[in-house]
């Protein structure tokens, strides 16, 4: 049997930090029966001396992932800094400001300026925050919030990341495109949307080679591109300044200005485009008229797309054109500092490309006329003292922003890939070559840019863009507000400029814009953000990253347990909190499967007492070492149930201990559900196919967990060798603490004959049956329908069984009630039947004599006092054995009254457990009730 690989021990406590991880490496077996037993439950005492002279030395520094800088690293300026200004001049400076002045005017352009970088700015603080709460590695900002939220939110967004990237990147090769055909070759290359696509791909090739190059030269390259852009843009500043009122020629791309009619006299014969015509537009150099005549909107069409433009789509455009912000945490791994460089050089490129873009916007009001804006996209190309300039200015940040969202994508599909978040789908994209340059994570980002370049126009790709960035922004946003609401104590970042109110802020702005951009595209993607989130919460494999999920179910836990008042429960919502007590998992697991389905919603603990003590000689707290195991079965099982152990000299006592401490504030165990003391322990019946799934949360085994609660020795003795089986007279009287502790009792007998397969299977199609006999033996005179809390709580319990949705299917519900009179039969079925009307109990109402059994009892008055239970006489409890034998044959379980443990257990725990013995011998799975609380209500 393969025997266990690894087992993580880790402790909490102060002072233990030189053992927080133990691996005890152990061998395969080779036949010897006590070998499993050594391989179990012997530590390496090479690591535990190890871990004793650590700890008599004095606790070592925790073991922390300090970030140093990088030698070799790219400093602020030209990793962070220059990459996030190219991109967010990217196309919008160049390409798209006169369009934008033209159609928005000069205020409303400032205005979707403003709204654009407060979304920006909010991110930015967001991102910042994240960026400088500790260690970065590469994957950008995926690495980030991955790192920060979990798999499965960092990955869902990781992936929103990765789109967006490759949507910029396309946007940005057909504004490269659309500037190459228009100005340079004159008109001597074909021109038509098909064309247009065969060109973008050829550049896209162009920029495929130079990443597959390696993003290191790209890199270094960026503050040298900054200063040719820097330059080329002051050329503009100084026609501006220098430059008087011309006529400036309207391009032939646009098709739509140099439309003529056929027909002047017929407007309805159609029209021509004529280029022998010469159009122009006056620019008027520094003009408070051109100001004044620019300051409000007027929208017309947009001629690249022939489509009437609006508020929105130029929100898109200017959006789309300022989306490069995380152009420099996208080079993480290429940076010196890069917790440092990324928010200090990002906020001083979002502040320096806002007042530029600001500045430009004016220049541009302040000396076109508004047909000339409205009709030439590229007026600061057609105006500028030399043409040559603006076009190395546009060839210069398309080409970089290009790039830098090719190189940025493939390094978050990269790390995608390397967190194998998708499993074998990506696995491909963790291939690298080199200086750990990911080609394949490049073509693959190459392919799906050539996608995206099919939709057409460049004004189509930045509504895209726009969305997807938008979500990408709101992600950032959720991440850091998820971790400020926690109040997770290592959330500490050094950059400070940001609060809850700055991430709300920008979740609502995001979400408001892309509202507004296109409500229909943006519901789409945020569907597909959810599913995907839902898809890695299940499926994702494990890292240790931490998961903002834990953080914020713990947040809202503690909060609601602070509000659920024991003082203000109340019957109507009563539900069993239920303690098993678990000796052999290996012998009970039906029953722990059993009380799964019991629970009906409410607390579940299932606990175990270490016979032992305390030993300050130790390294480690001897639980810690099984806690891993118990876990894993819990998980194998399927159930939904806390665990809880501890560790006592005496079983009773530890018993004590659980039913005293387990749960937290009004969630605390109201019933006890205890195994029967047999004479001799049941073998172990615990195997490796009746698991049911494999672990997501432990390096512990399927068959390590069978051979550790399976192992030939694991009971009767512990680990120490000391007896852990529990003798009789501790046993009844842990019975009676049960009850003294005002618990309800169950004593559970025979669910190793359990199989709920076979009962789903059924005999023919039928249901088996839930049976309930609420006969108190000790009071054989009160037969009536005036139940106590015991009766009472053992029809409830067998109820929310039927209602469970394992049972519902497979068993009916029968209650049984005896008469001592043939006469009184019909009377009281009706009473009972009454009953379960008035108690909403859907189930069977059957009434049977007993009086062959109760003659057994001796003398009764209807007021028959109490008489000890061990006095029982056997005949009775035998023959009420058969009568339970003949009428619940085809019961799949039985629910019973438990009679009441004796004064002196000392004294008569045999005879008592005798007798117990007696009444359930050869039943099927018995339940045995004593209720103590009030749990049934017929109250609206």
């Amino acid at each position: 049997m393969e025997m266990i690989d690894e087992l993580d021990i880790r402790n909490d406590f102060p002072g233990s930090t030189a053992i927080n991880s133990i691996h005890i490496n152990v061998d395969q077996a080779v036949g010897n029966e006590n070998e499993p037993r050594e391989r179990i439950r012997n530590l390496d005492e090479d690591a535990i001396n190890r871990s004793r002279a650590a700890a008599a030395s004095g606790p070592p520094s925790p073991s922390l992932d300090l970030q140093t800088a990088r030698p070799g690293g790219l400093s602020t300026i030209s990793g962070v800094f220059a990459p996030v200004a190219l991109s967010m001049f990217s196309i919008l400076l160049f390409m798209r400001m006169g369009f934008v002045v033209g159609q928005l005017g000069f205020l409303m352009t400032v205005m979707q300026l403003l709204m654009a970088y407060c979304i920006v700015l909010l991110t930015v603080l967001s991102l910042c925050a994240i960026s400088s709460n500790g260690a970065i590695e590469g994957g950008g900002v995926y690495y980030m919030i991955s790192r920060s939220l979990g798999p499965e939110f960092g990955g869902a967004i990781g992936v929103l990341f990765f789109v967006a990237n490759v949507f910029s990147c396309a946007l940005y090769i057909s504004g490269f495109t659309e500037a190459l055909l228009n100005n340079i070759g004159n008109g001597q290359f074909p021109d038509s949307p098909g064309w247009r696509f065969v060109y973008c791909v050829l550049v896209s090739v162009f920029l495929l080679i130079i990443s597959l190059l390696g993003a290191g030269l790209f890199a270094k390259t960026a503050l040298i591109t900054f200063i040719v852009i820097s330059f080329c843009y002051s050329t503009y500043i100084f026609t501006v300044i220098t430059t008087g009122a011309k006529n400036v020629t309207i391009p032939k791309t646009n098709t739509n200005a140099y439309m003529v009619l056929n027909n002047i006299s017929d407007p309805s014969a159609g029209s021509h485009i004529d280029y022998n015509q010469t159009l122009t537009a006056e620019y008027t150099g520094f003009s408070f008229h051109s100001l004044s005549d620019n300051m409000l909107t007027n929208y017309t069409h947009d001629y690249t797309t022939d489509k009437p433009v609006d508020f929105a789509l130029m929100f898109a455009i200017i959006f789309s054109g300022v989306t490069g912000l995380m152009a420099g945490a996208n080079m993480s791994g290429e940076l010196a500092r890069p917790n440092v460089s990324i928010p200090r050089g990002t906020v001083q490129a979002v502040f320096t490309t806002f007042f530029v873009y600001i500045f430009t916007a004016l220049m541009m009001a302040a000396t076109c006329s508004r047909d000339l804006l409205q009709n030439n996209y590229t007026v600061m190309l057609d105006v500028n003292v030399s043409r040559w300039f603006i076009l190395v200015g546009i060839f210069s940040t398309t080409v970089f922003s290009s790039l830098s969202n090719l190189i940025g994508s493939s390094r978050v599909l990269n790390r995608l890939s390397q967190d194998k978040l998708f499993g074998i789908l990506l696995r491909p994209a963790s291939i690298e070559i080199g200086d750990k340059n990911p080609v394949v994570s490049v073509f693959i980002s190459w392919i799906f840019v050539v996608l995206v370049l099919s939709i057409g126009a460049m004004n189509k790709i930045a509504k895209l863009t726009s969305i997807f960035f938008l979500l990408s922004y709101m992600g950032v946003n959720i991440a850091t507000l998820a971790l400020e609401l926690t109040s997770a104590p290592n959330f500490r970042p050094t950059f400070k400029y940001f609060s809850w109110q700055t991430c709300t802020g920008g979740v609502i702005a995001t979400a408001t814009m892309m509202l507004v951009v296109d409500s229909a595209m943006s519901a789409l993607a945020i569907v597909v953000l959810l599913v995907l989130i839902m898809i890695l919460h299940y499926q994702a494999p494990v890292g240790s990253w931490g998961s903002i999920s834990q953080a914020l179910i713990y947040h809202q836990v503690r909060k609601y347990l602070l509000l659920l008042d024991v003082r203000k429960e109340h019957v109507k919502y009563w539900r069993p909190q239920i303690l098993l007590c678990v000796s052999r998992p290996a012998s009970a697991f039906q029953l722990m499967d059993f009380v799964n389905d019991l629970k009906k919603s409410g607390l579940y603990v299932i606990g175990h007492v270490r016979k032992g003590a305390m030993d300050a000689q130790e390294p480690i707290d001897p639980l810690q070492q099984v806690f891993p195991y118990w876990l894993s079965l819990i998980d194998y099982l399927k159930l939904k149930a806390f665990v809880e152990l501890t560790i006592s000299n005496n079983i009773r006592i530890g018993l004590q201990q659980l039913m005293r401490l387990s749960g937290l504030g009004a969630m605390k165990p109201n019933t006890v559900v205890l195994g029967f003391h047999e004479e001799n322990p049941r073998e172990a019946t615990l195997q490796e196919q009746q698991l049911l799934k494999d672990l997501r949360y432990s390096k512990i085994d399927r068959s390590a967990v069978v051979e550790y609660f399976t192992a030939g020795d694991y009971m009767p003795t512990e680990l120490n060798g000391n007896m852990e089986r529990i003798g009789s007279v501790d046993y009844v009287n842990a019975l009676k603490d049960v009850l003294h502790m005002t618990k309800n009792l169950c004593v559970a007998r025979h669910f190793y004959k359990l199989d709920k397969e076979a009962l789903a299977r059924g005999w023919n199609g039928q249901k088996r049956f839930i049976d309930v006999w609420p006969v108190d033996l000790q009071k054989p005179g009160e037969t009536g329908l005036g139940w106590d809390n015991s009766s009472l709580f053992l029809l409830q319990l067998a109820c929310i069984l039927s209602m469970s949705s394992r049972w519902r299917n497979i068993a009916r519900l029968r209650v049984f009630i005896c008469v001592n009179s043939l006469q009184d039969m019909h009377r009281r079925e009706k009473q009972l039947k009454m009953m379960l009307d008035a108690l909403r109990i859907k189930a069977e109402s059957i009434v049977v004599p007993w009086d062959h059994v109760v003659c057994h009892f001796g003398q009764q008055t209807e007021n028959m006092p109490l008489k000890p239970t061990t006095e029982l006489p056997q005949p009775y409890v035998t023959a009420f054995n058969d009568m339970i034998r003949r009428y619940s044959a085809e019961a799949a379980l039985c629910f019973l009254n438990l009679p009441l443990p004796p004064d002196s257990a000392e004294m008569d725990s045999e005879k008592y457990l005798r007798l117990l013995r007696i009444l359930t011998d050869t039943l099927p799975p018995t339940m045995m009730v004593h209720g103590l609380s009030s749990v049934i209500s017929t109250a609206l």
